[in-house]
């Protein structure tokens, strides 16, 4: 059974820093990524990690602010978000992804871990 378990989510105002953090179980992917859906939009991807030589790749809006790293042994994945704005507030979720489309798996997410960026 596939489990993501979300965490490390929270208020902060704007400039603010959280760090996520995901484990996941009960499958196995050459990368995991975090994904996130604004109120109102549809999710979107985020940042990925490439297990096999740590490839990154992150969504523009990112724009240097945000660092994916993980631990492939423990199928755990991190996310430090730096100099929050906004409109990074959203749910974020995590997921086994394709390294090679870096598209997320099949089957549904975790339930997420909220950020909430706000002055």
């Amino acid at each position: 059974q596939v489990q993501l378990v979300e965490s490390g989510g929270g208020m902060v105002q704007p400039g603010g820093s959280l760090r996520l953090s995901c484990v996941g179980s009960g499958f196995s992917s050459n990368a995991m990524g975090w994904f996130r859906q604004p109120p109102g939009k549809e999710r979107e991807f985020v940042a990925g990690l490439r297990w096999s030589g740590g490839r990154t790749k992150y969504a523009d809006f990112v724009k240097g602010r945000f660092t994916i790293s993980g631990d492939n042994a423990a199928n755990t994945i991190w996310l430090q978000m730096n100099n929050l704005q906004p409109e990074d507030t959203a749910v974020y979720y995590c997921k086994g992804m394709s390294a090679a489309t870096w598209t997320p798996l099949y089957g549904p997410y975790g339930q997420g871990t909220q950020v909430t960026v706000s002055s």
